[in-house]
């Protein structure tokens, strides 16, 4: 894939705000680029835990506290119902904790994948009547479960709506929202929160600080479950811009053994089935940040839900017996290792199809019927970032086909199975990814469909990579580099920076690595400068292009690299093409 390469040329004063905020202008610069405004730049660097947002501001918060306390206070009983990925067991795990810890009598019912499938369903409707439900607290899921919560509403079973998930509207664009006592997502069009860009389960914990600060217990306890919100957030592609970004960041030192900001006075997570799969992961002591948490620990919460039920997960983080706690991690370890082989299979089989029959289409819908349904959207995630196209792959479930969708900027695919919701029997999402359900003789139609409606040309089909500055191998010192990580978490709406330099002389080309997925290599500047790179991928292939080649021009990112007690300026290459 040939990808196009842009430099950022935002304008400001990067020297007079490095002065100011005593950063190196170049930081200030990807600061700017990643339009952080000059008034923000503070609260960005040093903003704390109690300067995250006012919770009060969330649509109907009031009337879900009243809700809660009040079946509380009378002895009511209360279901928490999540769903089955990384948000949903997050956000009940907190749910349920943080209101066991207020003496509601509580428990919860996530989904299964194939049984249920996604949010609320009828059977689980039936299912709290003849348990003796008194209220239903949703969280990650509810915001479309219309006709669900109609029957709660008329089985006598007061819901409470904390989602935050897309609403639909009518025609006229009137907001289409279930029938219960209180409906809290921050994108209803009343909401005066500051953002909408926030997780479930950072809805979920912002509605249990909401209800302690009400019944006047200690400001920090609520932050006992904040490792939680920041997993969550990562792992549900969050942008790590705003309170986003401190929930994460504190969260992190909470994770890598720090100590917890709720006063305890004790360090690292305060569940033990969290603290155990960290350990069984091998990630004590290695600085845990955001690649962790999407790439190894999401995905074994993950797996519970995937290949058998989320509950895995659930019952590891509400555990306080250390054996339960070590075989539960271990069977959720054991389960995504299953997941990583399946995943592959998935993948180079939808390829294979789009090579023969679909290589023309702009938007990829790809059939696997044989797919396990839970890996569809890794499946359509690893095919859009091959293809650099819209991708949905379908599978086929026990009603029906179900599939799930991954989108590229400039294409929101929520909207676009809106304009097909005919042909779909049930859909949902963002505008990144979606999933959806419909019978199987609808397919081929949605294929036509969506790529007829597709506003998709050569341009946008095209992965652009955005450039910080073309910056001199001089320039590079440890200084710089550690100022820049000091910027992290990077992520979602604040990606790692990437500079570039032209016409490098090439030389010390050696593959490394067991499945030989690393290159390493000296690059030298026009001015003489040289500095040790490293690139992954296909380490031979990429080795047998540079070598054919005098110069090349690079993408990079600096680090510092620590071997057998020597640090030395080292590169990781993102990008590179001929000079």
């Amino acid at each position: 894939m040939n990808n196009q390469w842009f430099v950022y040329t935002k304008k400001a004063d990067f020297a007079g705000l490095g002065r100011r905020f005593g950063l190196d202008p170049v930081t200030v610069r990807v600061l700017r680029n990643r339009d952080i405004p000059e008034e923000e730049i503070e609260y960005f660097l040093h903003g704390t835990l109690g300067q995250l947002y006012d919770e009060s501001l969330m649509p109907d918060i009031s009337a879900a506290a009243d809700e809660i306390l009040s079946m509380t206070a009378g002895g009511g009983r209360i279901r928490i119902v999540g769903d089955y990925d990384i948000d949903g067991v997050c956000a009940t795990c907190i749910l349920l904790k943080g209101l066991r810890a207020i003496g509601a009598d509580a428990d919860s019912r996530i989904p299964d994948r194939i049984m249920d499938g996604y949010g609320l369903n009828m059977r689980m409707i039936e299912e709290a009547k003849a348990d003796g439900v008194d209220l239903i607290v949703t969280c990650d899921n509810g915001i479309s479960a219309v006709d669900e919560l109609r029957a709660a509403e008329e089985y006598g079973i007061r819901v409470v709506v904390t989602d935050h998930h897309n609403i639909r509207k009518e025609e006229d664009g009137t907001e289409i929202l279930p029938p219960a006592a209180a409906v809290v997502d921050v994108k209803r069009s009343s909401s005066a929160y500051p953002t909408e860009e926030i997780c479930g389960a950072v809805t979920a914990w912002k509605l249990i600080r909401y209800i302690y600060r009400r019944l006047g217990r200690d400001e920090n306890e609520w932050l006992r479950y904040l490792d939680f919100a920041a997993i969550a957030t990562v792992g549900d592609i969050m942008p790590l811009t705003g309170e986003n970004r401190i929930i994460v960041r504190e969260g992190l030192k909470v994770l890598n053994g720090g100590m917890r900001p709720d006063g305890s006075g004790e360090s690292g997570s305060a569940s033990l089935g969290l603290r155990t799969l960290i350990r069984e992961l091998g990630l004590n002591g290695h600085g845990i940040d955001t690649y962790h948490i999407g790439f190894m620990i999401g995905p074994c919460i993950n797996a519970g839900g995937r290949l058998e039920n989320a509950n895995i997960a659930l019952e590891l983080f509400m555990t306080e017996d250390e054996k339960e706690a070590e075989t539960l991690a271990g069977h959720l370890i054991s389960l995504n290792e299953e997941r990583k082989s399946m995943t592959e299979r998935g993948v180079k089989q939808a390829l294979e199809l789009i090579d023969a029959d679909y290589g023309a289409d702009r938007v990829l819908v790809v059939y696997l019927p044989e797919l396990h349904e839970s890996l569809a959207g890794i499946v359509a995630g690893r095919i859009k970032e091959k293809c650099y196209k819209p991708s949905i792959v379908i599978t086929k479930g026990k009603d029906g086909l179900k599939g799930s969708g991954r989108s590229i900027e400039g294409y929101d695919m929520f909207a676009a199975l809106c304009s097909v919701s005919g042909l779909l029997t049930r859909f949902g999402g963002h505008t990144m990814a979606a999933g959806l359900s419909l019978p199987e003789e609808n397919l081929e139609m949605l294929r036509r469909a969506l790529n007829e409606n597709a506003d998709l040309d050569a341009d946008t089909l095209t992965r652009k990579i955005w450039i910080d500055a073309a910056m001199p191998f001089s320039y590079i010192s440890e200084d710089l580099v550690r100022e820049l990580e000091a910027l992290s978490p990077y992520g979602q709406g604040f990606e790692r920076p990437v500079f570039a330099r032209k016409q490098l002389a090439v030389s010390g080309l050696k593959v490394f690595g067991k499945q030989r997925n690393v290159l390493r290599m000296r690059l030298r500047d026009t001015d003489g400068s040289v500095l040790e790179a490293v690139q992954f991928g296909d380490a031979d292939e990429i080795c047998r292009q540079l070598s054919e080649t005098g110069q090349v021009d690079v993408i990079y990112y600096p680090r510092i690299n620590e071997f057998a007690g020597r640090k030395s300026l080292q590169l990781e290459i993102r990008d590179f093409r001929i000079s």
